[in-house]
Parts: C-alpha cells; sequence; structure tokens
C-alpha cells in the first residue's frame, strides 16, 4: 500500500526517484521530464495501444472457433459472419462482428509456457524469462517490456509520458536495465470510478497552492544541503533539480490535466466504449495517445476462467470486450488516427482446447490467436489457422519474439536494435529468431 501524507501528496511526487524508479517498476514526474530531454526521438510517428487480457483470454471461445469440432472442445458458443465474409467471430461479439474490416486475426500464434507471470513476461517482452524467475517478485523484468522500449528508443512527444500504464501496474512491463527513464508512467486509478483521477499529476484540490509552493521550497533546500555535501555532483543534481520544477508546473497544467480528464468526453461516446474498466480504459487510451502517448498498455483482469468459462464470457467478459475494442477501432478511425496507431489485443496465452469438469478451460500456450489492428496492419485478414481442435498452428507458428518484431517494425524501431545493460552486456530488443509477420502487410 502507498503511504501518503495528510494533505495527500505522496512522497516519490516531491523527493527524486528512488529505488522504484531504480529498478524500472515506475515512473516518477521528474524522471519523466528528464528522459524528455535525454531520449532520442524516433523517425515513425506511430503509436502503440496494447489491450492486454490477463487470465488469457480463451481464443478457441471468440475468434478462433471450431464448430466442427467435437462438442467437448467446440463448447457451447456458436460463430456468426462478419463483414469480412471469410471471418467468424463467436455469437457474443456482435459489435466487433462489424467491424472486421479493420483489424487482422493471427490464428498461427502460440507459445511454450502455459504459466503466469512467466507467460505474461514473454507475451510483454518477446522473451521467455530464463530458469529460476520468479512471477511473485515487483519488479519481475528480466527484459524491458514494448513499451518501455519505445519510450527508450523514441522518447516523449512534448509533456507527455511515452508509456502509460492503465488502471494499474502489470509486473511484466516494467524498464528492467533500462532504467526509470523508460518505466511507465502509472495510471494507478480505474477510468471508470466516479471520481477518477491520476495521482500523480496534480495536487488534491484540499491542497492550497501556497502548501504546494511551500513544499517545492522545502525540496529545493534539501537538494542544496546535498549538493553542498558532494561536490562533485553538482551538474547531475542542477539538472535533476530543473526536472523537479518542470514536474511541479506539470503537476497543474491544464493541457497534461486535460489529456487525463475522461470527463470531457461526451456522454454518448463513454456510453458507447461502455461503462465498466474495459471501455473507459480503451477510451482513456484513445485520448492520451492523441495527446502524444507513444504506448498504452491496458491491464484487464479477470479471463482466468477455469471455471463456468462460458457463463462468465457471455455475460461479463464478451459484451465487455465487444463495446470496448468495436469502439476503439470506430473512433480511431473516425478521428484518422488508426493508421498512426496500432492495436494489440491478447492476453498471456489461450485456453485449453477441451473443457475441463468444471465447465471451465484451463491454461494453453501452445495456441494462442491475437488481434492487430492499425499501424499499417491491414485489416479484414486472417494470418495462418490452428489445427482442428485448436491445439498448435498448423501453420507456419508464430509467438511472441515475431510478435515484438512485428511491433517494433510498426513503429519504425529497428528489430535489429541491441542494447547494453549498465554492466555493458549487449542486449537485443527481439530475440535473434524473432521475425516480422509480414502476412498482415502484405
Amino acid at each position: 500500500m502507498t503511504r501518503r501524507y495528510c494533505d495527500g501528496l505522496r512522497r516519490r511526487d516531491l523527493l527524486q526517484a528512488g529505488a522504484a524508479g531504480a529498478f524500472g517498476f515506475g515512473w516518477s514526474l521528474p524522471g519523466l521530464l528528464a528522459a524528455e530531454q535525454a531520449s532520442p526521438q524516433g523517425a515513425k510517428d506511430v503509436s502503440l495501444i496494447i489491450v492486454f487480457l490477463q487470465g488469457g483470454l480463451s481464443t478457441i471461445d471468440t475468434w478462433d472457433m471450431k464448430p466442427e469440432a467435437p462438442v467437448e472442445f467446440r463448447g457451447e458458443f456458436r460463430p456468426i459472419g462478419t463483414k469480412v465474409p471469410e471471418i467468424q467471430l463467436c455469437e457474443h461479439l456482435p459489435r466487433l462482428a462489424r467491424h472486421t474490416d479493420k483489424f487482422s486475426l493471427v490464428r498461427s500464434f502460440g507459445h511454450s509456457n502455459s504459466g503466469h507471470g512467466p507467460a505474461d513476461h514473454f507475451m510483454l517482452t518477446g522473451y521467455h524469462p530464463a530458469a529460476g524467475f520468479n512471477a511473485s517478485l515487483k519488479p519481475n523484468n528480466q527484459r524491458p517490456a514494448h513499451g518501455a522500449v519505445i519510450a527508450r528508443q523514441q522518447g516523449p512527444r512534448g509533456s507527455t509520458p511515452p508509456y502509460v500504464c492503465l488502471p494499474k501496474m502489470h509486473n511484466a512491463a516494467g524498464s528492467a536495465y533500462l532504467g526509470s527513464t523508460a518505466a511507465p508512467f502509472v495510471v494507478d486509478a480505474d477510468p471508470n470510478a466516479p471520481n477518477f483521477s491520476v495521482p500523480d499529476l496534480a495536487p488534491p484540490l484540499a491542497v492550497p497552492g501556497d502548501r504546494l509552493e511551500a513544499r517545492r521550497e522545502l525540496l529545493s533546500t534539501v537538494n542544496r544541503f546535498a549538493s553542498s555535501a558532494d561536490a562533485a555532483a553538482n551538474d547531475r543534481s542542477a539538472a535533476l533539480n530543473q526536472f523537479q520544477a518542470k514536474a511541479f508546473d506539470l503537476m497543474t497544467s491544464a493541457e497534461t490535466r486535460q489529456a487525463f480528464d475522461i470527463t470531457r468526453e461526451p456522454d454518448a461516446m463513454r456510453d458507447a466504449y461502455g461503462r465498466h474498466s474495459l471501455g473507459q480504459s480503451c477510451l482513456m487510451s484513445r485520448r492520451l495517445v492523441e495527446a502524444g502517448v507513444r504506448c498504452v498498455l491496458i491491464d484487464h483482469t479477470n479471463w482466468d476462467t477455469h471455471y463456468n468459462n462460458f457463463e462468465v464470457l457471455k455475460n461479463d467478459l464478451l459484451p465487455h470486450l465487444d463495446s470496448a475494442m468495436s469502439t476503439l477501432l470506430a473512433d480511431l478511425q473516425d478521428r484518422g488516427m488508426l493508421d498512426s496507431t496500432l492495436v494489440l489485443v491478447t492476453g498471456e496465452f489461450g485456453r485449453t482446447p477441451r473443457v475441463n469438469k468444471d465447465a471451465g478451460r484451463d491454461h494453453w500456450g501452445p495456441s494462442c490467436a491475437i488481434a492487430m489492428a492499425g499501424g499499417g496492419v491491414q485489416g479484414g485478414r486472417v494470418v495462418g489457422a490452428s489445427n482442428e481442435r485448436a491445439e498448435r498452428p498448423a501453420t507456419t507458428p508464430y509467438g511472441p519474439a515475431d510478435l515484438a518484431a512485428t511491433i517494433y517494425h510498426c513503429l519504425g524501431i529497428d528489430p535489429k536494435t541491441v542494447f547494453h545493460t549498465p554492466e555493458g552486456r549487449p542486449v537485443p530488443i527481439v530475440p535473434n529468431d524473432g521475425r516480422v509477420m509480414r502476412e498482415l502487410f502484405s
């Protein structure tokens, strides 16, 4: 639990980046502003929205259905026709069925891990974690997440963070050895909440401006004392002071606050996305990309349907996905943003082809279709196929390394880019076997 002072301000809002920033688990405002100056700009101006369905979307029940398989595999749902005659989706995704021309499916997708934590890391970084990986540790990134690579390689657009996680931080979404300047800015609040606000962007309304200014003066005094104690660090301290000063200004910046103020959206638009966490998070992601954020990771739970898979999907999860994803794609297109915004919808794995004794499906990494749209991806396509029971790819298999290569290709980042750890060890941003999924573009 994050401790707050009695006036509501957090210590991390007022002091320089500490241990969390050093390990790449989250952004402080000074760290964000430091990155604005330090990071190079990329050549291709495409943003990324990742809709991560944590727990594992049952793709055999949504967009890789097997209606000809025995009932213990195909389950209870029926496929329906869509705007693209060659593509069928689940009957409980009727709105999305009208937008299949805007996105494509990769059905020959899968990987070798069916465990929460390791599979999350695999999908969000492109790298399978090494032996001994402990998903309970925070932060747990052995490799930087896609958003962290983008933040490091391309930097911010203006004053907005390059990489944002909402409504919370995912354990595998950190920056690893890239450090705090590539770590995500974490919203840490649900955009669907009636009293939604972003804690790190503005002081609570109850804090008068003079008290905020007093804290600025206190911080200045502390920094002067630290600088006098270590003259060798003066240059670095001066730079940090500059970023801290800008951070205070940013906290009351009308432009920045507007980007995160979802109440500025018309009620009709909010209703179209859906008055639920996934819908409002997707709406917020569009607002953030529109304001200049390069990568937004939406971490939505709980798709881990071991029990009553069909009931939970039908009555809860799929209606939310249907309204959120269909409206996001239509909204981006209507605003002329789809070509410049890559959208990825995925979980960490799929679900078992065979329905279990509890009317659920368990974890299944070997086959887990993904959806991609925008950013140069051609809509209305199906890449590859799984076998007759969605157990494994039946055509050329693709996996997390290929997904990473494709994401960076779309954003104008060379997949062969190599970063270096603080110890000087070279680490490619994509494993050597990662390939761009070119069928999505040709």
